[in-house]
């Protein structure tokens, strides 16, 4: 019974596009997509170091919330969101692992600096990358929270569900980690 019910909206939808009901989904759905596309895209971001890829992974979940919005507690929202995005990557994850295995050719890019000045940047890049990922995950994603987001503790501490204490010490021990293994940087 409730298939046929959801079938008739479906086929009610696609007959009248702009009918009250359909304009109000679509405005919540916008509303839940205004509200938390930057906070997912910023997840990815932190995961995946590639903004893009974040982005595309971003739209990728907001797709599968909107296909299966009918089967979701509108409490659960955020989290479903959180959980999708986290599912996503590591699928594209897997897939990266493929792909590099079967891909052997070097990536060549061509630049106008010179060669010393480019190796210099991608010693102090990878340095950077390193000291960062060698933070634990909850540090990490807190340093990266406060000093890429630029996001207060408050904000951190509601986005991830902790209190203000705990994200000043996840932040003091990110901090006291690079400074003791990259003390240049």
């Amino acid at each position: 019974m409730k298939e046929n019910y959801i079938l008739e909206q479906q086929t009610q939808a696609v007959k009248d596009p702009m009918n009250s009901e359909n304009q109000t989904e679509a405005a919540a759905f916008k509303n839940l997509f205004d509200k938390y596309y930057q906070a997912i895209r910023n997840f990815l971001y932190y995961k995946s170091g590639n903004i893009e890829l974040a982005e595309d992974l971003t739209q990728e979940a907001f797709l599968i919330l909107w296909r299966k919005r009918e089967n979701i507690d509108p409490d659960k929202v955020k989290s479903y969101l959180y959980t999708i995005a986290h599912n996503l990557f590591l699928n594209e994850v897997k897939h990266q692992k493929v792909v590099m295995k079967y891909n052997q050719q070097p990536v060549t890019t061509t630049s106008n600096e010179t060669p010393q000045y480019l190796m210099e940047e991608e010693e102090f890049r990878a340095k950077l990358e390193n000291a960062i990922s060698s933070l634990p995950e909850k540090n990490r994603i807190v340093f990266l929270m406060n000093r890429i987001e630029k996001l207060t503790y408050r904000e951190i501490a509601e986005r991830l569900d902790l209190s203000i204490k705990a994200v000043e010490k996840r932040m003091h021990k990110a901090l006291i980690q690079l400074r003791e293994l990259y003390p240049k940087i």
